[in-house]
């Protein structure tokens, strides 16, 4: 049985892993459930899976009395303390930002197994994280939790110790496939929110819309899978079905292929190595009939250049990269900022601040707030 801390459980994420850990109850125990204001949810999700402790990292709540029996952590430092001291065999890390890296380093620390779906953690300590992490397959340290990454995993199981060629990321191209440059620079968070294929949080969708979720994901690879810049491919891919491919020297490209739904990544890294049967739906082929890719387009995505920019500059670059890219975010979705705003934030911000230097998580995180309050002095005064 694995025993299971979920960092971020009234997310997204955190809900279908809860799904997927109620279908198996014999297979997954709950041992700590954190989420960040959402108390009232939290608590029902107590009540129902009974774990050891839980967190809230807003602040300190009243407790009902039917939800005291576990820990409660309050505050900043409540992921970190909960990984730290909560007996478990894996922590599945779905909180979004920057509070998930003192989590990971805490967790590798207590030798226990990562379930990764928070793309920042990697993007900007990928360099003191996976040296620290094994990604073989029979016995990993950690497992990717984002499809794409998890799809390549999984195709990396029929290498048999061969090197791969290429790593191809597909991308669904979001709401904005078909949009014309001039229209999307003006489009309404309410029409980036509009993903056509997968449900997720705000943030990663408006993510897809920018697919800056897929410049986050081509930086994660290099640190994932040990990949060169050059190695790493995007593939517009609009219905979504196969999910990552790595191709081989011999021409040879293996692909994993699904539904459009997370929890079956989530269940094949809470799960792992078992395969056990799906609790969402069954790709039929014969119902969607035809497979369509594309190259992607760069000039009215400049997300995906910025990434192989950040890449060869190596440093704090993809950080900084991720920083203004979450500040970004935050004002678009409260209405401050275009959507076109977005990505002359990063530009700007990266332009001023891609030679900083982190070689540890404490420069690393301030590396992070630097780059937040020049995207935030940009933002303000343009």
């Amino acid at each position: 049985m694995r025993t299971i801390a979920i960092l971020g459980s009234t997310g997204s994420i955190g809900k279908q892993a809860l799904d997927v850990a109620a279908a198996y109850p014999e297979d997954i125990k709950i041992a700590a459930l954190t989420a960040h204001h959402r108390k009232e949810e939290l608590f029902e999700q107590v009540r129902r899976f009974q774990p050891l402790a839980a967190g809230l990292t807003s602040g300190e709540v009243t407790i009902p009395d039917d939800v005291k029996f576990c820990k409660w952590y309050f505050g900043k430092d409540a992921l970190r303390n909960v990984v730290r001291d909560i007996p478990s065999s894996d922590v599945l890390v779905a909180v979004v930002g920057m509070a998930s890296l003192s989590c990971v380093l805490e967790a590798r620390k207590k030798g226990k197994r990562i379930l990764l779906a928070n793309k920042e953690t990697l993007v900007a300590g990928g360099h003191i994280i996976m040296p620290l992490c094994r990604m073989d397959h029979d016995n990993p340290s950690l497992i990717p939790v984002d499809s794409e990454h998890s799809a390549v995993y999984q195709c990396l199981q029929g290498a048999q110790g061969n090197r791969f060629r290429r790593i191809i990321l597909t991308a669904s191209g979001g709401p904005f496939r078909t949009w014309t440059k001039e229209r999307m620079m003006q489009a309404q968070p309410s029409d980036a929110l509009k993903h056509p294929k997968w449900s997720m949080g705000s943030k990663i969708t408006i993510d897809s819309a920018t697919m800056f979720n897929k410049a986050l994901e081509i930086i994660e690879a290099k640190w994932l899978f040990g990949a060169q810049s050059h190695e790493i491919r995007v593939l517009i891919h609009p219905e979504s079905i196969i999910h990552s491919l790595v191709e081989f020297e011999d021409g040879v490209q293996l692909a994993q292929l699904g539904t459009a739904d997370m929890h079956t990544p989530i269940m094949y890294a809470m799960q792992y190595p078992k395969r056990k049967p799906s609790i969402s739906g069954r790709l039929k082929l014969e119902d969607v009939g035809t497979l369509s890719f594309a190259a992607p387009d760069t000039e009215r995505f400049p997300a995906i250049t910025m990434a192989y920019e950040v890449l060869n500059l190596g440093g704090m670059a993809p950080c900084v990269m991720n920083a203004a890219n979450e500040v970004a975010v935050s004002h678009y979705l409260k209405g401050h900022i275009s959507f076109g705003r977005i990505f002359d934030t990063v530009r700007h911000t990266l332009d001023k601040l891609s030679d900083l230097s982190g070689s540890d998580a404490d420069e690393i995180l301030l590396g992070d707030m630097k780059a937040r309050a020049q995207a935030e002095q940009y933002i303000s005064q343009n």
